[in-house]
């Protein structure tokens, strides 16, 4: 989809917002929207797409209150201004939104979580992401490095860039919309998505990307929505084995759920930003054992999230059962950089090799 053609489904499905409360309130109505709830028991996993999408519960917002009017008022005001920037080719990051409603009066927000939450509410009901309301978020994208060619535009034109030849150390430096990239080609084998800056770098410095024909991501922690959006239409245009590396504990799976299953607060967007046929690589619970690596002991926050993961339906395998309960009965937890414990050289000479070929895809 072009960006004329997004702004105008934007514009399209916000000013339908405003148009259904005029009617409501036209016929007598209190106005009110009806939005799913979003948490990990109203998610439910669609066979068609292949990713986890909100299921039938639904909660009501009336403006039967001063409280829930307040909020409707809110996004009432949101509305607008995303139709003023829509309409002047103007685009702001959530918290430079956040700020401006200082000036809304009784419209203000009183935290940045309570803006983000009503631009995801307004993503929901309009079925538009957020990049369709010229809305950014305030971090950078992530960077990815290794043989694959990409057509970015630019002030002067498009530009071809090679993602090995043609950057730095640090990689190409992913932007935070990548709905104007083009994908042009590759001649990689398969794609690790890493969690850490130390480990992307450790693989680059070794020449794990040359030796390998691999692409690797840094995910920067929790993906931003850049790179997850990246990932996917990778996967989807390439058909590239995607691979996720973080460290070994409770949440850094979730770092590997929001890329493969998609985080529960997007859920509405999971066809867009997931990746279901991401691999979870490491580190696994087993690989604290197997390499008897460097390890601390879990805390009770650590413990409380794993028995919450252990009732998350996007974690209901075998697979993840059997590593979550390995962990609890270790008690331990590391980090991806405790491999170089066992030589800097050893997660790019022995452990990745071994485990992908493991997971066959070496």
């Amino acid at each position: 989809m072009s960006k004329e053609e997004l702004d105008a489904r934007a514009m399209k499905a916000l000013m339908g917002i405003a148009s259904a409360w005029y009617d409501q309130m036209k016929g007598g109505e209190i106005p009110s929207i009806s939005l799913p709830t979003r948490t990990k028991y109203n998610i439910e996993y669609d066979d068609a797409s292949e990713v986890w999408k909100y299921g039938d519960k639904e909660s009501l917002r009336t403006a039967a209150t001063a409280k829930t009017a307040t909020h409707l008022l809110k996004m009432a005001y949101v509305i607008g201004f995303v139709k003023t920037q829509l309409r002047e080719n103007r685009s702001s990051t959530l918290r430079e939104m956040y700020y401006i409603s200082e000036g809304w009066k009784r419209a203000k927000f009183g935290a940045q979580d309570e803006s983000n939450f009503l631009v995801e509410d307004l993503e929901i009901i309009s079925d538009v992401p957020r990049e369709g309301f010229h809305l950014r978020p305030e971090e950078n994208g992530a960077s990815v490095y290794g043989p694959m060619r990409i057509r970015e535009p630019t002030r002067r034109g498009p530009k071809l860039i090679h993602c090995q030849d043609d950057v730095g150390e640090a990689g190409y430096s992913i932007p935070n919309n990548v709905e104007n990239l083009e994908l042009v080609d590759h001649d990689a084998k398969f794609l690790i998505a890493m969690e850490t800056g130390g480990m992307y770098d450790r693989l680059i410095e070794n020449g794990f990307d040359e030796e390998y024909n691999a692409i690797l991501l840094h995910l920067k922690g929790q993906p931003a929505r850049s790179s997850r959006r990246l990932l996917n239409r990778i996967s989807q245009t390439w058909n590239l084995p995607i691979l996720v590396f973080t460290d070994g504990d409770p949440w850094s799976y979730r770092i590997y759920a929001s890329v493969a299953y998609g985080a529960i607060k997007s859920a509405h967007m999971s066809e867009l930003l997931a990746t279901p046929k991401a691999q979870f690589l490491g580190l696994q619970p087993s690989d604290i054992r197997d390499y008897n690596l460097p390890s601390d002991k879990l805390s009770d926050k650590d413990v409380e999230a794993l028995n919450a993961e252990l009732t998350d339906p996007r974690f209901a395998t075998e697979y993840w059962k059997k590593q979550i309960n390995l962990q609890l009965e270790l008690g331990l937890k590391s980090e991806q950089q405790a491999f170089a414990a066992r030589g800097l050289d050893f997660v790019t000479k022995k452990y990745l090799p071994a485990r992908l070929t493991e997971m066959g895809v070496i």
